[in-house]
């Protein structure tokens, strides 16, 4: 059974998602890919891990890097876990290419060299936004390329964190 928790962001509203222990997905309400994995017919309900999520978002929305993670499970392929992994390593306040995932992704499994198409359609499947931080990459040439919660608020979200 799946549980859901609706916030009011600055920028839209957010559906929570949890399999009751931890946080299993955060979208922006009509974001692409919204709510996958909840499964069908989910229950709203206040959960703690729902309450310490709403307590980061808040922080966040305040301009301040929350400084805690709430508890998350992600399910995925193991090369979308991997991605995602990459994608929580990068910073507060900073940024990341396709390109440079890419590569650091091929060297952890030990290969030449990873497409960065193929990262940007894990980075593109990310059921967690904001928390494992997807509008934090960058095209190359650090254009605003694609963001499943769409360009305006991705826009939004680097001016928050002061990156633009």
């Amino acid at each position: 059974m799946g549980f859901v928790w609706s916030y009011d962001s600055p920028l839209g509203g957010i559906t929570l998602g949890s399999d009751g222990d931890a946080l299993t997905g955060l979208w922006f309400d009509g974001q692409k890919f919204c709510c996958e994995g909840i499964g069908p017919d989910p229950v709203k309900r206040r959960l703690s891990v729902f309450e310490e999520s709403c307590r980061w978002l808040d922080r966040y929305f305040e301009g301040k890097e929350p400084g805690f993670t709430p508890p998350i499970a992600l399910q995925g392929t193991p090369f979308r876990l991997t991605v995602w992994e990459i994608l929580r390593s990068i910073p507060y306040g900073q940024t990341m290419s396709y390109g440079q995932i890419a590569s650091t992704l091929a060297a952890h499994l030990g290969i030449r060299s990873m497409s960065a198409q193929a990262v940007g359609g894990a980075v593109g499947h990310n059921p967690i936004s904001l928390i494992i931080p997807c509008h934090r990459v960058l095209g190359a040439d650090g254009s605003l390329t694609g963001y499943a919660g769409g360009v305006e608020r991705k826009t939004s979200l680097l001016r928050l964190e002061k990156i633009l």
